[in-house]
């Protein structure tokens, strides 16, 4: 018996003529009554699902990861030890200079908790942060000045979440991070191509020098690459705990490096020593027969359950990943849901951001119609609670990185992580790269018809975010799964196309990983035209959807799902063929 039958099936295992009901599900935002079919008897029987099990993009974090969790620690202490290593290993995704959201459900009582480390902006920025001369700055000079620089939020959010719900001491989770970097570790492949770039943040002054070996030559796949500024800062962060990171000698760096020519940002230490992670309610919606649980603004995780909510009006989805009609109807979809995200989400800290508008129950349906007819570009919605907002000018490049991870008790995280560019902003503090997450902003504040932009700069503001980690339960509030992709934009179809292929498709989970991706955003189409066969993509030209290669990011998804084995109840896990990822644990 699988937990995830097809949708065609689910229809069959809901028991005929049964009243809706209403659901709750623990620790998620009261949003109130929701009529839902009951839960199916496909659920009955389910052990609780439980750990070891990680997924992540390196198998150095992997490692460490397994590592916490077999040494007794939760969830919560082997997400530090991942993220210090991967901090290290793949500095063009995710690291101490960057920021990241953290799903976290809890084994013990089922709340679902959302630990917000976006970065934010500094107290003097202003609208027209990336303007000069009367104009925006060119994207990429915006992108390596100090000006893109937020003050980091990971550190912190990890430090609130390991005293939330960690058993192991602080001190106890960077020893594999140090003993990395003091011994230096191999470059991957994919580390390894992204050094060799010819420009761009690969070839700043502080990437060449940590990208050039003792012999004056370039590192490349391959060699051995040391970092004793990152072990040192690693063993401050060991030693004096989270704070370590905002206040004394490694904010002072962070500092002096945003400060430095070209273009200096004004980021302060009273900016470092104000920053506090968010903790927030999750977003939870019944999707199917489980329930989705995503980050709440400045999240576009509402844009995901939106599509989804969609996504059941439109019966070409079940269809299945080799018919035409599903994917038209996906891509659809996709535009709609992309339509109302850049026109809406922000950080709803300083601006209304209309939720429950977005996830209204008739806006949703009348979204979804739209779905036969749309032949190209959609517009944005006018949802319940709605005020006049002006379009966005926001572009959103990409460099991040996904974690899912259960301990043996059943407490689960899905964190997305990330620098924002590849390896940030290029310029390096303490032995890692600092984030350019404000170019995350929109550069324009104002639209062309004088409407306020949601997503422009102000002080203290964290910048929207196209990440999504998911948790998935069922209609119980028991832990089914989680997961997550880097992405830039392409995040939410991509954690969208994992999510169908698992749930509605049936597939296990690296099978949905591995199905082509396509990102259907505003006039933009691009696809993994070599993982679609030519005769599926002559029936989608067919109907309008000529494919083009992906533009954007590639994905990274990493998770699983716990399902029945020949064994027993164990982890499906997934790791991105597109990325340098494992799963470990138990799995099958």
């Amino acid at each position: 018996m699988s937990l995830f039958p097809s949708a065609n099936t689910l229809r069959g295992l809901i028991v005929a003529g049964s009243a809706l009901v209403a659901i709750t599900v623990a620790g998620c935002a009261p949003q109130g009554p929701v009529a839902v079919p009951p839960v199916a008897p496909v659920s009955a029987g389910v052990p609780r699902a439980v750990g070891p099990f990680v997924s992540a993009a390196n198998p150095h974090a992997v490692a460490a990861g397994m590592a916490v969790l077999d040494r007794g620690g939760t969830a919560a202490d082997a997400a530090v030890a991942v993220q210090a290593v991967l901090g290290l290993v793949e500095p063009q995704s995710s690291g101490l200079g960057g920021g990241a959201f953290m799903m976290w459900f809890d084994a013990e009582t089922g709340a679902v908790t959302v630990y917000d480390g976006r970065e934010t902006a500094p107290a003097s920025a202003t609208p027209d942060l990336f303007w000069q001369n009367g104009r925006p700055l060119p994207f990429p000079d915006a992108v390596m000045s100090g000006r893109s620089t937020g003050v980091p939020g990971a550190v912190a959010m990890l430090g609130v979440a390991h005293a939330d719900h960690g058993r192991l001491a602080w001190n106890d989770l960077f020893g594999d991070a140090e003993r990395l970097a003091r011994e230096g570790f191999i470059i991957s492949p994919r580390l390894g191509g992204y050094m060799a770039a010819t420009r761009g943040q690969a070839r700043t002054d502080w990437a060449n020098a940590y990208f050039t070996g003792p012999d004056g030559q370039r590192l490349t796949t391959g060699d051995r690459l040391v970092n004793p500024s990152y072990a040192e800062t690693v063993r401050i962060l060991a030693d004096q705990g989270p704070r370590a990171l905002y206040e004394g000698p490694i904010a002072e760096g962070i500092v002096e490096t945003v400060a430095a020519s070209p273009r200096p940002g004004g980021l302060t230490l009273a900016d470092m020593a104000a920053y506090e992670p968010k903790v927030r309610e999750p977003l939870c919606r019944p999707y199917r027969i489980y329930v989705i649980c995503v980050p709440p603004p400045p999240s576009s995780g509402v844009a995901l359950l939106q599509l989804l909510a969609m996504a059941e009006h439109v019966p070409d989805i079940e269809a299945g990943p080799d018919q035409a009609p599903a994917w038209v109807a996906f891509a659809r979809l996709q535009r709609l849901m992309y339509a109302d995200r850049d026109r809406y989400v922000a950080d709803a800290d300083f601006v209304d951001v209309p939720v429950a508008g977005l996830l209204d129950p008739a806006y949703v349906a009348e979204r979804a119609a739209l779905v036969p007819t749309l032949t190209g570009v959609a517009e944005p919605g006018l949802p319940p609670g709605v005020r006049a907002t002006g379009a966005d000018a926001t572009t959103e490049p990409a460099g991040t990185s996904h974690v899912f991870i259960v301990d043996q008790w059943g407490n689960a995280v899905s964190m997305t992580t990330t620098v924002e560019s590849v390896f940030g902003s290029g310029r390096m503090s303490g032995g890692f790269f600092l984030n350019n997450q404000l170019t995350d902003f929109s550069f324009e504040a104002i639209d062309d018809l004088g409407r306020p932009v949601a997503n422009a700069v102000a002080a203290g503001k964290r910048p929207r975010s196209s990440m999504a980690p998911v948790i998935i339960l069922d209609r119980e509030g028991r832990l089914v799964g989680g997961l997550g992709s880097p992405g830039g934009s392409s995040i939410l179809a991509y954690n969208a196309k994992a999510l169908i292929g698992i749930l509605d498709w049936g597939l296990p989970v690296q099978d949905a990983f591995d199905l082509p991706n396509l990102v259907a955003r505003g006039s933009g189409l691009g696809a993994d035209t070599d993982r679609f066969s030519s005769a599926l993509q002559s029936a989608l030209a067919e109907q309008g959807l000529r494919l083009r290669p992906n533009a954007s990011e590639n994905s990274g998804l990493h998770g699983g799902v716990w399902r029945l084995g020949p064994e027993g109840w164990v982890w499906d896990g997934g790791a991105d063929d597109r990325r340098e990822g494992v799963v470990a644990g138990r799995v099958r």
